[in-house]
């Protein structure tokens, strides 16, 4: 009796188990966080996001019709990461909203995370922003971290509230990243890592092409900070340069600094920068 009846199902068994696999070699990992945004007036908050889900946020109000700023860390983070620029910032006379995108933190979870979904957390805590009191209604800015930063950049093409974008660590492109992370697994590209791009791409329901940092940058026309570390061995200076290349206005620049990925660049040694930016974008009186 032949057994090839059984070649269909088992191959749709190894493809399943193939897909499961993938989903969980790239989730996220969660930290949970443990500081607080020590000397500062902050509050912990719940921000209604897509799904039904919610998000964990640290809010930190600043004076009175004060320009606010969303600020989303990077894959595997959380909020308590970026929380050396709370004090900077808050100073500066910002409102401030770190948050925690789904998967990450304490926020809820999710089918999964991806760089459209951390846009869409981020656009949740706009959305939130515009309804608390003592805020400037039309003086809105992003800061992100790696993937944070290319979300950011994204949710700024669909945002006309948003009025400046700092990019901490943003890599050009997802396939590009995507397989640099390959390679250090050692996955070869044919035939596993191109099916890999191409599952991840399916489920996440958006075209690596439509979503990548150097494709946004050319439909962003607000301010945009693009700042990256010479150090950084997880994405290149050159995606930075790319990204600055692709940029459709003179509003962008870029600064190259010393530093590594996960120190964004040594952001606190440049903050006299990334203020002066901010100030010109959202605070004109200041300037």
């Amino acid at each position: 009796m032949s057994a090839w009846w059984l070649l269909p199902p088992l191959m749709a068994a190894g493809v399943t188990l193939l897909n499961w696999a993938i989903r969980r070699g790239l989730a996220a990992p969660r930290l949970v966080s443990t500081a607080v945004p020590e000397g500062l007036p902050w509050q912990a908050v719940a921000v209604p996001t897509a799904n039904g889900k919610k998000l964990f946020g640290y809010f930190i109000p600043g004076p009175s019709r004060a320009p606010a700023l969303v600020v989303m860390h990077g894959w595997g983070g959380n909020a308590q990461t970026m929380l050396p620029l709370a004090a900077p910032l808050h100073g500066a006379g910002y409102t401030l909203l770190f948050l925690d995108a789904r998967c990450h933190g304490r926020s809820d979870a999710d089918s999964f995370a991806s760089l459209p979904r951390f846009a869409e957390d981020i656009e949740a805590g706009l959305v939130w922003l515009q309804r608390q009191p003592g805020i400037d209604p039309v003086a809105y800015g992003l800061i992100g971290h790696s993937v944070g930063a290319g979300a950011a950049l994204l949710a700024g093409t669909r945002q006309s509230t948003v009025k400046a974008v700092v990019s901490l660590a943003a890599f050009a492109h997802p396939a590009g990243m995507m397989r640099r992370w390959l390679a250090a697994m050692h996955v070869p590209y044919w035939p596993l890592g191109a099916y890999i791009l191409a599952y991840v791409q399916r489920v996440i329901g958006y075209r690596f092409d439509d979503i990548a940092p150097s494709r946004s940058i050319s439909r962003l026309f607000c301010p945009v900070l693009i700042v990256h570390g010479l150090a950084d061995e997880t994405v290149p200076f050159s995606e930075a340069q790319e990204i600055f290349a692709a940029r459709a206005t003179d509003l962008v620049e870029l600064l190259l600094v010393p530093g590594s990925h996960d120190d964004y660049g040594d952001i606190e040694l440049h903050l006299p920068a990334m203020l002066g930016f901010l100030a010109t974008a959202l605070l004109p009186a200041a300037v």
